[in-house]
């Protein structure tokens, strides 16, 4: 198993989290979900909560963003609906350094980062090496382009 402190960047005073996280219209990852779960039914709250992937329950699930968030619990459920921009991942979920070249694909949800208290994902672990080669190089490449990735950007 990985170490989980490893996974998580410290924010640091070279470069701040983006402003607005406006995400609204915005595509949101259900890949491989007949019935529209985000992040494989990963509770995003657990990220940040628990200090790393857990799988969310259907019994504590809301629609937010034209998607179902699933959590681990009714308290990682409150704290979601209490501040969803705390928490949802960047670019919908998709992986981030995929975002960065250009195109939207699926995540694991093992491959994971928090970087100035934003939650990014990555394709597989090997991705998330890459990604944490250059993670600030990657992060502007992304949030420049994000705005311009729709639905035809998924492979």
């Amino acid at each position: 198993m990985l170490d989980r402190r490893s996974f998580i960047l410290l924010a640091g005073a070279a470069f701040a989290a983006p402003a607005a996280r406006a995400d609204a219209g915005r595509p949101v990852n259900t890949l491989g979900s007949t019935d529209g779960v985000a992040i494989r039914g990963y509770d995003p709250v657990a990220y940040f909560r628990d200090g790393g992937p857990r799988l969310g329950k259907p019994e504590f699930s809301v629609r937010h963003g034209g998607a179902t968030w699933r959590f681990a619990s009714a308290e990682h459920k409150a704290l979601f609906e209490a501040a969803p921009e705390r928490y949802l991942p960047a670019y919908g979920g998709f992986c981030a350094y995929g975002t960065s070249r250009g195109y939207l694909v699926k995540i694991e949800p093992e491959a994971w980062s928090i970087v100035d208290g934003r939650l990014y994902l990555n394709y597989d672990t090997g991705v998330r090496k890459t990604w944490l080669g250059a993670t600030r190089k990657y992060i502007a490449r992304a949030e420049a382009g994000w705005p311009n990735l729709t639905a035809k950007d998924i492979r």
